[in-house]
Formats: structure tokens, C-alpha cells, sequence
């Protein structure tokens, strides 16, 4: 069996070059690969271009990477509530591609199930269809859109065994899975690994046959994004 594991963050982010694509799992602040954004900010790769739902908050998440000017070009949903980026992106210094966030998910979805292209009535009509293709199904009008895949596809799941095989927990699981599938090399931290066969099959959500390195990561914050402790 291909030995898939790797010692740390460090140890499996070690050959992302500068101005490679990246994917990031994650949904605001809730099941990103916080080890590996670390890792990278550490290692000072430049010209990225991230792929993720949101750009994290100012001081988390890829928020940090925003922070050291690594990121060239950011392919998001949401980014809302990080200063920084909107301070780049009205300023010029950073490139932003955003997509309605269901469009996102399916570019990602279809990138790795080698689907190139597909139809979508979302965004019709508004500034996201300028450039497309349009055609009309059944009197409705459709906007062609391409897959998304990436150089690297860096994921955080709930456990993983030593094989690759992963299982994401709850809100945890948003666009892990898919990403997962979507990289030429996908990175899974975990924050239980164990031995090939302590998962049960049934349970599993990313197959190891997905998954190129794998790793325990270590100290986990697990921020809140927006905590709300009442309604009023």
C-alpha cells in the first residue's frame, strides 16, 4: 500500500510552488485546513491563486495569507467580512473572480467528476454572465460555466486512516469532499488519524483513492466566526 502519511503541515505543503492554484476547504471559519494555511504562510509562497468558499477574517484563515500579500487572485462566493481583502480588491492589488456560491460548488464538483462544462440559470441577467455563452432550455436562459480544478487541493476532515480515506463532521463537511476531488494533488489534515480498517466503510465520505498526503494536525482553534449568544 502507497504510504500517504507525512509527518506535518510543513512536511506536505513543502512542494507548493509560487503563483500555484490552490483549493481550500472550508465555510467561513468552520472545517478549514488551519495547519496548512499556517504552513504556507510560514513558507512565503507568492502569487497564489486561492480557490475557496470565503477569504477567512483578517487575522484567520486565509485572512493571513491576504495579510503577507501570497495571494495573487482569490475565486470565491463570500468575502464579507475580511477589511483586508476588500481593502486589496478596491485598491487594485488583488484579483477576485466571484461566483454565486451553489455556481462554485458545482464548478468544483465538476471539475472532479472531469466534467469540463455545464449549464446554469444563476447569474443570468447580471454582471457574473458577461463573457458566457448563453442558450435557451424549455423558454428558460442557461449561462455556460467551466469546471474548477487546481494544482493542490488542501482539505481538513474530522478523521482520516492512513489509506486517505476521510470523514468530515457536520457544518465541517461543506466543500471538503468535492474540493477533495477537484486537486491534481489533495493535502487532508485530520484531527484523528487512524489504521486502515478502523473506519467504517459505510461512514466514509472522501475515498483514499482521492487523497495524495494525509496528516494529524495539532492545535486546533476551531474559531467562531460570528458568535451570537442571543436573540433579541
Amino acid at each position: 500500500m502507497i504510504n500517504k502519511v507525512v509527518n506535518n503541515a510543513d512536511e506536505a505543503i513543502a512542494d507548493i510552488p509560487d503563483n500555484a492554484t490552490l483549493m481550500l476547504g472550508g465555510f467561513g471559519l468552520c472545517g478549514i485546513p488551519e495547519n496548512c494555511i499556517a504552513a504556507l504562510v510560514k513558507k512565503g509562497v507568492k502569487g497564489l491563486t486561492c480557490i475557496s468558499n470565503n477569504a477567512g477574517v483578517d487575522d484567520f484563515g486565509i485572512g493571513l495569507m491576504l495579510k503577507t500579500r501570497q495571494v495573487k487572485k482569490m475565486i470565491s462566493s463570500y468575502v464579507g467580512e475580511n477589511a483586508e481583502f476588500e481593502r486589496q480588491l478596491l485598491s487594485g492589488e488583488l484579483e477576485v473572480d466571484l461566483i454565486p456560491q451553489g455556481t462554485l460548488a458545482e464548478r468544483i464538483r465538476a471539475g472532479g467528476a472531469g466534467i469540463p462544462a455545464f449549464y446554469t440559470p444563476a447569474g443570468f441577467g447580471t454582471e457574473v454572465a458577461e463573457g458566457k455563452e448563453v442558450r435557451e432550455f424549455n423558454g428558460k436562459m442557461y449561462l455556460l460555466e467551466s469546471w474548477l480544478q487546481a494544482d493542490f487541493a488542501i482539505v481538513k476532515a474530522w478523521k482520516g486512516d492512513k489509506a486517505g480515506n476521510l470523514i468530515f463532521k457536520g457544518t465541517a463537511r461543506n466543500f471538503n469532499p468535492m474540493m477533495a476531488t477537484a486537486g491534481k494533488i489533495t493535502i487532508a489534515e485530520v484531527e484523528e488519524l487512524v489504521e486502515v480498517g478502523e473506519l467504517d466503510p459505510n461512514h466514509i465520505h472522501t475515498p483514499g483513492i482521492f487523497v495524495q498526503r494525509i496528516f494529524q494536525g495539532v492545535n486546533y482553534e476551531k474559531r467562531i466566526e460570528q458568535r451570537t449568544t442571543k436573540i433579541k
